[in-house]
């Protein structure tokens, strides 16, 4: 039923997800539902389980780095394939078995690779930030591939007037330069997370508890 769900979200979006919808899709009345879950909220705590069970868990035998690269790919990966999930992964509710596995993982390897309490807790609050932040950025965003974005700031560049031009200089050469080559959310990704990982080498040693 879960897995039913994850598929149904991804198709209809959150918004068009209801008990309803999900008991059409599996052939049952929807009271059937309530057999396995209480209410749709727990149906979607569920749900969010099996996005965490896509992520890569991340492992400190080598490098600390390394691993929450990984990871941090991982998890944008897996929110752009459940759009739904943006903004779902750390809702109150009662976390399932995936979702504390993960998070044990990730401060395991953080802690076993030499980081204090306090510089884990840092760490933990910068990654889960930028990723989720990136992701609703994207999910909100018009366009998803560079060619997509290069159209759309072409067509932005050609109705700019003069008067704009000469007003907004530096936002037309941004648009200019996307009409070119586009925005490839791959590599700007990239160039944030290692931007992300190298300040915390940098700094971690400045982090200390008490």
């Amino acid at each position: 039923m879960l897995r039913a769900g994850v598929v149904l979200a991804d198709q209809v979006g959150i918004d068009g997800f209801t008990m309803r919808t999900l008991a059409e899709k599996l052939g049952v009345v929807p009271m059937a539902l309530y057999k396995h879950v209480a209410n749709k909220q727990e149906l979607l705590e569920g749900m969010v389980d099996l996005v965490w069970a896509e992520v890569t868990e991340p492992e400190g035998g080598y490098g600390w780095k390394q691993a929450m690269r990984d990871r941090a790919v991982s998890l944008r990966a897996a929110l752009f394939r459940h759009r739904w999930a943006v903004g779902r992964m750390e809702a109150a509710g009662r976390p399932g078995p995936e979702n504390l596995r993960q998070h044990n993982a990730l401060l395991g390897c953080l802690r076993e690779n030499g980081f204090s309490f306090r510089a884990t807790v840092h760490v933990t609050s910068l990654l889960d930030a930028y990723v989720y932040g990136f992701a609703l950025q994207q999910e909100t965003l018009s366009f998803e591939t560079p060619e997509e974005s290069a159209e759309a700031a072409a067509a932005t560049r050609d109705a700019e007037s003069a008067e704009a031009a000469a007003r907004y200089p530096y936002l037309l050469e941004v648009v200019e330069e996307l009409a070119k080559e586009g925005y490839d959310y791959d590599t700007e990704f990239g160039v944030g997370l290692d931007v992300l990982l190298d300040g915390i080498e940098v700094l971690r040693g400045s982090w200390r508890d008490g």
